[in-house]
C-alpha cells in the first residue's frame, strides 16, 4: 500500500523558488508529451455561483505519461474579491494518483504550483516566440497580482531580459508593488503607467488580469508579442488581426476566451496558427509579418508535471508530511 503524503504551501514555495530553470524544462517537456498524445487532459469543470458571477472553482483532471506516470486533479478557486482584503485571489490543492493502482499518493498545496506552471508557460512562450531576444525592448505587464509577479520572475529565469518594464493596473498600489519587485528583486528599470495605451505600445505585452470580458480593441503591430495569459482581455477582432499560438486548441476555444469569441465570430478555426509545442518541435513557423498572440488556457498536465517534481523534491528533503493510516482498508478481506 503506498504511503500518503501532504506537502504544505511553505514547502512548495521553498522547492519552487530556487528551481525556476528546472520548472521551465519540466513545462516544456510536458507540452511535448501532451502534443505527442501521451497524456489525457479532459475538459476543465467550472463550478460557478449565481450570486458571485466573478468567482469560480475549477476542477482540472489529467494524466501525464512518459517519466511522470501520474494521474490527478487540481481543484483551484478564483475569488477576485479576496484582493480587496489583501488576500490572494486564488487558492488550490492538487491530488496525485498512482497510475498503476489508482490510489492517491499525495495532496499538495497548489496555488504556488499553479502560479509557477502558468508563469513558466508564459516565459517559455516569450523565449520561443521572440527568437531575436529582448535587448533594447520594453515588456509591459497589465495586471499587478500574484501571477504577474511570478511571470516576471520566470521571464528573468528564461533569459528574457528587456531594457525596461512598464506596469499598468487599475489598482495603482498593486501596480507599484510589482514595479518595486522588478526593481528590488531583479534590478530592472521599471515604472508604473496609469495609461493603458502606453503599456500596449511595448514590444511585449503580458496580460495577467481578472477581466471577465474584452476591453482591448487595439490592433497590435508586426513584431509585437502578446502573452494573453488572462485570456479574456482582447476583442475577437484583435485576435483575428494576429498570428495565434495556443497551448491546446480544443481547450482554449471554450468558456468565452478571446480566441473562443473569435471562433464564434468567424465560425472557423482558421485564425489559429498552431500550438506552442508545434513551434517548439519546428512544425509551426511564424513569418513575422503579423503580431503574435499566445493564449494558454492552462492544462492540467502542467500541474501534474510540476506537482510530481515538487513531491519528489519534498520526499528527498524529508519535508513531505507522511499521514499514517490514511487508507481505511488495506486489503480486500
Amino acid at each position: 500500500m503506498p504511503e500518503f503524503h501532504v506537502v504544505a504551501g511553505e514547502t512548495v514555495r521553498e522547492v519552487l523558488s530556487g528551481k525556476r530553470s528546472e520548472v521551465l524544462d519540466i513545462v516544456r517537456e510536458a507540452y511535448r508529451t501532451h502534443e505527442a498524445g501521451r497524456s489525457v487532459n479532459p475538459d476543465s469543470y467550472f463550478l460557478r455561483f449565481p450570486e458571485k458571477p466573478d468567482s469560480r472553482i475549477i476542477a482540472l483532471p489529467a494524466y501525464l505519461g512518459d517519466d511522470v506516470q501520474l494521474a490527478g486533479i487540481k481543484w483551484i478557486a478564483s475569488f477576485p474579491r479576496n484582493t480587496a482584503s489583501g488576500r490572494p485571489r486564488a487558492s488550490a490543492v492538487l491530488v496525485l494518483n498512482d497510475y498503476e493502482t489508482g490510489y492517491p499518493v499525495a495532496c499538495l498545496e497548489a496555488a504556488n504550483i499553479s502560479a509557477a506552471r502558468t508563469a513558466a508557460s508564459a516565459a517559455l512562450a516569450a523565449r520561443t516566440l521572440r527568437p531575436t531576444g529582448f535587448d533594447g525592448t520594453r515588456i509591459a505587464v497589465v495586471g499587478g497580482g500574484v501571477i504577474a509577479r511570478n511571470i516576471s520572475d520566470y521571464l528573468e529565469a528564461a533569459g528574457c531580459a528587456p531594457e525596461s518594464y512598464v506596469v499598468h493596473d487599475l489598482h495603482k498600489e498593486s501596480g507599484e508593488a510589482l514595479v518595486g519587485h522588478l526593481r528590488g528583486t531583479h534590478g530592472r528599470t521599471a515604472s508604473f503607467t496609469p495609461d493603458l495605451a502606453d503599456a500596449l505600445e511595448a514590444e511585449t505585452v503580458v496580460f495577467a488580469t481578472t477581466a471577465l470580458e474584452p476591453y482591448v480593441s487595439t490592433r497590435f503591430r508586426p513584431g509585437q508579442l502578446v502573452l494573453n495569459v488572462s485570456l479574456r482581455d482582447l476583442t475577437p477582432e484583435t485576435v483575428l488581426a494576429a498570428d495565434n499560438i495556443l497551448d491546446d486548441v480544443d481547450h482554449c476555444l471554450k468558456a468565452n476566451t478571446s480566441p473562443h469569441l473569435a471562433e464564434q465570430l468567424t465560425g472557423s478555426r482558421d485564425f489559429v496558427t498552431g500550438t506552442l509545442a508545434g513551434v517548439l518541435n519546428g512544425e509551426v513557423t511564424l513569418t513575422g509579418e503579423r503580431p503574435v498572440i499566445f493564449s494558454p488556457f492552462g492544462l492540467g498536465v502542467l500541474d501534474l508535471a510540476v506537482g510530481a517534481y515538487v513531491l519528489e523534491q519534498a520526499r528527498a528533503e524529508g519535508s513531505a508530511i507522511t499521514v499514517p493510516n490514511f487508507f481505511g482498508e488495506t486489503s480486500r478481506w
